[in-house]
């Protein structure tokens, strides 16, 4: 990292760590060391990282809870903002305000509380705020979509965007946030009022639902592959006689195919040849092409 960036983030007291490994940032437990992560506490604070940021002429890369995502082991090159720190949440009627890094289970719990309804598929997705505005997360029919109001955003230049549900340009597992490469300082939601009992009551359902199918007691990105059209990833790769194959330490879950899962010691590189596997295999068996949800980053090795 460029001195005069470094020097910023010392003088305003702004928390960074050098060489940190990301593997201990993301979900998956995998990844290698990042040049520098930054950790932001508010929005003025990650505006003044990214103005810093782009004064120095470097790569920037916005980290939320390191969900969705699989690291190289060769680790990240510039500056890696953790906005993990930025986790306020608060409520006006109907309307909840978080700021980026507030975990969508934090916010889930604070519309239960408020007996406001709309999160509870939602609930159990482990990311943040941001991410799954910015990504249009989501779960058993629901998407974020559905609830976010507005968006305050920033650009590449540190500038504030304040951006409508409509002018999000929402489609599946996109946005106009990842689009424009816009960061999600803050996420506005309207909910409606629900029975808080009913909203408790789902959510347990949806918990349930995760448990029972899902391999939550192992490192694991999430779904891994894009859902084709007419078609569930996870049933494709099954058909193909690929559950539990593995690759090092990387394994398609047994649980559930659409999972890929760290069953301990699983590299980066274990993850892309269990995926490059696992692709061929399901184009051969169903002619279809399974595209990774999950964003990839990163050096192969050292760069």
């Amino acid at each position: 990292m460029r001195e005069p960036l470094s020097d910023i983030l010392i003088n305003q007291n702004i928390p960074f760590y050098k060489n940190a490994m990301m593997s201990q940032y993301t979900t998956l437990r995998v990844g290698g060391p990042a040049d520098v992560i930054t950790c932001p506490r508010n929005a003025q604070e990650l505006q003044t990282v990214l103005r810093a940021a782009k004064e120095a002429a470097e790569s920037v890369f916005i980290l939320g809870n390191g969900s969705n995502l699989l690291v190289m082991d060769g680790g990240v090159r510039g500056l890696v903002i953790f906005t993990g720190n930025m986790a306020s949440i608060q409520r006006d009627g109907k309307t909840i305000f978080a700021d980026a890094g507030a975990k969508l289970s934090a916010v889930a719990k604070t519309a239960l509380s408020a007996g406001l309804s709309g999160m509870e598929a939602l609930s159990g997705i482990p990311g943040t705020i941001g991410g799954a505005a910015a990504m249009n997360a989501g779960a058993y029919g629901q998407s974020m979509s559905d609830v976010v109001h507005m968006v305050n955003a920033l650009n590449e230049t540190g500038d504030m965007l304040a951006l409508t549900n409509e002018s999000l340009s929402y489609g599946y597992r996109q946005s106009a946030l990842m689009k424009n490469k816009w960061i999600a300082a803050s996420v506005a939601l309207s909910l409606p009022k629900g029975d808080p009992e009913d909203i408790s009551q789902k959510m347990k359902t949806f918990a349930e639902r995760r448990k029972e199918s899902q391999p939550l007691h192992l490192p694991s990105a999430g779904s891994f592959f894009k859902r084709p059209e007419g078609h569930f990833a996870g049933a494709l790769i099954e058909q193909a006689g690929l559950k539990g194959v593995s690759v090092g330490g990387a394994q398609v879950s047994t649980m559930h195919a659409g999972f890929f899962v760290n069953t301990g010691g699983a590299t980066a590189r274990d993850f892309i040849d269990l995926m490059h596997i696992v692709q061929d295999r399901v184009m051969r068996h169903s002619g279809v092409t399974l595209e990774p949800e999950v964003k990839i980053i990163g050096c192969n090795s050292f760069c």
